[in-house]
């Protein structure tokens, strides 16, 4: 047997260890023996290495980068004009009584829904620079505005991987159904903390003049030409995924490391002793390990295995959720100036996990006997139509919970105004 792998499991176990009880000297001792023997490591194995890091950067170039730096630009854009604003005003009376966040986290909550990974934890530490939401409900927003973009899910996922394309309506209600139940679920936790004044305090009126009025008092406040707002939102967004780019060739790298040096084949052989059989197959092992560390390489591990479709899809919707050791140390560096804690986001990615995982399953169950069929091929008339009508269906639930998101801040301001009415009679 290999000693090698061990001393990596040690040596990470130990850096872990240190890193939680904050002995700040010792850590550092265990960071620099960690980061040494990753070096050694990448020596003694140039070829997977070079490949490791090559694989990372056409991913971020092919995929990443296309997929995100529109997204990142606009949400600059909608910042540096006041957009927020007028979005926290007009979705304070959901966000604050939902998830116990000022309805400025709605534009956090947006943009996350519409781009990935990590622009809901980015714009969520920038709304806590930004003075619009204090460090505890900044905290709460990236754990559940964080999350995996649709075309990933059923694009890359569903048809790229599984070759199911109407998997992925399942593993999209999964995957969102649980961030909901896990950014209700924060609401009670540190409820005391004090919370952010509203944007528009003492202001009165009807809701949407009250939230146009915030976003004309930030510009004013603010007065900017566009070209200077579009030059510093492309900047910004440029070195933001430069950064993650960095990130993903480095968690790329140490993936393929500890593979090579057998690392992946204990940790799924452990795996093979504590989680039944009837929880997991074992040939869903190795993807399950795979999908700790990377989103992309574990889903298409799942894929490849040899288990029943409803327990691979089931596990593709835990390790979306989950989005890998990679994802969380994107999270860690955009977050970092904000001075927000990484941690909560960590245990909200585990459980989301599992709740993605169980959701996905039982969305699935409902009808065991079509999961049981072999992967029809992408030209196959009666899947493509049962995709469009189930893609039909979801499309019009997502308006659906729009409208219903639009239309309830301003039942609410209604409802108050009549109260207040009466009263004065």
């Amino acid at each position: 047997m290999k000693p090698l792998p061990f001393v990596a499991l040690l040596a990470a176990l130990t850096f872990l260890y240190f890193w939680r009880t904050r002995k700040a000297a010792v850590a550092a001792v265990g960071s620099a023996a960690l980061v040494v023997l990753l070096a050694l490591s990448m020596i003694l194995l140039p070829e997977p290495s070079f490949r490791a890091a090559e694989r990372g950067l056409i991913l971020w170039w092919e995929v990443v980068l296309p997929a995100l730096l529109p997204f990142f630009i606009a949400a600059e854009l909608l910042m540096g004009m006041g957009i927020v604003h007028f979005m926290g005003v007009f979705m304070e009376p959901l966000m604050r009584p939902l998830f116990n966040v000022p309805g400025a986290g709605s534009f956090s909550f947006a943009m996350g829904l519409a781009s990935g990974y990590p622009l809901g934890a980015s714009l969520s530490a920038r709304l806590k620079e930004s003075g619009l939401a204090t460090k505890t409900e900044a905290e709460r927003l990236m754990c559940f505005c964080n999350t995996s973009d649709p075309l990933f899910m059923t694009g890359a996922v569903a048809v790229g991987m599984l070759k199911r394309v109407d998997a992925g309506i399942f593993i999209i209600m999964g995957h969102y159904l649980s961030a909901l139940i896990v950014g209700i679920s924060l609401r009670f936790w540190r409820r005391k903390s004090p919370p952010s004044p509203p944007i528009d305090s003492g202001e009165r009126g009807f809701i949407v003049t009250r939230a146009y009025r915030a976003m004309r008092n930030y510009q004013r406040k603010n007065p900017k030409p566009f070209g200077e707002i579009l030059g510093a939102a492309v900047n910004k967004s440029v070195m933001s995924l430069l950064m993650i780019l960095g990130f993903i060739v480095l968690s790329s790298v140490v993936f393929e490391v500890l593979k090579s040096v057998g690392a992946i084949g204990v940790l799924s052989s452990v795996i093979s002793k504590v989680v039944p059989e009837k929880i997991i197959p074992a040939s869903l092992h190795e993807a399950l390990v795979s999908g700790l560390f990377e989103i992309t390489i574990g889903c298409s591990t799942a894929s490849e295995a040899a288990a029943p479709l409803i327990s691979k899809v089931a596990l593709v919707g835990a390790i979306i959720a989950w989005s890998g050791l990679s994802v969380h140390a994107q999270v860690a560096a955009v977050i970092h100036g904000a001075r927000l804690s990484v941690w909560p986001y960590v245990a909200s990615r585990g459980f989301q996990a599992v709740l993605a995982g169980i959701l996905t399953y039982l969305f699935m169950a409902r009808d065991r006997v079509r999961w049981a069929l072999p992967a029809f091929e992408p030209h196959t008339i009666t899947g493509s139509l049962a995709w469009f009508e189930n893609l039909g269906s979801a499309t019009g639930t997502c308006l659906g919970i729009l409208a219903v998101m639009g239309t309830i801040p301003l039942v609410f301001t209604l409802i108050h105004g009549a109260k207040s009415a009466i009263k004065r009679n």
